[in-house]
């Protein structure tokens, strides 16, 4: 197996507005806490134009958090929402196991959507709240390949 290397295009976006933190049980607000997250990653990626086809496609392998297309490319976009930068960068939380998954359930969206012949991609939207920082919003365009 080759190892490729990807060039991504990262942008970020510092946001001002209200914080994304919850009251509740601890699964019920990581799930309003998550949901939140994707949230503000479409508004972020409708700004840059992109065009959100579905959110939370499931699969007998997951769930891939938005599906989107880009200048005619079909994007797949994994979202990282974060109260802080404490548990590493967004690239470094996606494993090659769950990279694998993301592909197997990309495949998966193109053959259901008889889209097989389709240029497409992953994409990582990365939200990080900090106290000090406001709200951080970065878009990892091409962050890996089908393959990887």
């Amino acid at each position: 197996a080759h190892r490729h290397e990807v060039e991504a295009e990262v942008i970020l976006v510092r946001a001002e507005g209200k914080g994304i933190a919850f009251q509740g049980s601890v699964s019920d607000q990581r799930v309003r806490f998550g949901k939140r997250g994707e949230d503000l990653a479409c508004e972020e990626l409708r700004r840059r134009g992109y065009v959100v086809l579905e959110r939370r496609f499931r699969t007998r392998r997951g769930e891939i958090d938005i599906v989107a297309r880009d200048s005619g490319v079909i994007v797949f976009v994994e979202v990282k929402a974060r109260t802080n930068g404490s548990f590493g960068g967004p690239l470094e939380s996606i494993t090659w196991q769950k990279r694998q998954r993301l592909a197997q359930m990309a495949s998966t969206y193109l053959f259901q959507k008889n889209l097989g012949d389709a240029p497409c991609r992953f994409d990582v939207v990365s939200i990080v709240e900090g106290p000090n920082t406001g709200r951080v919003v970065e878009v990892i365009q091409g962050a890996f390949e089908m393959g990887m």
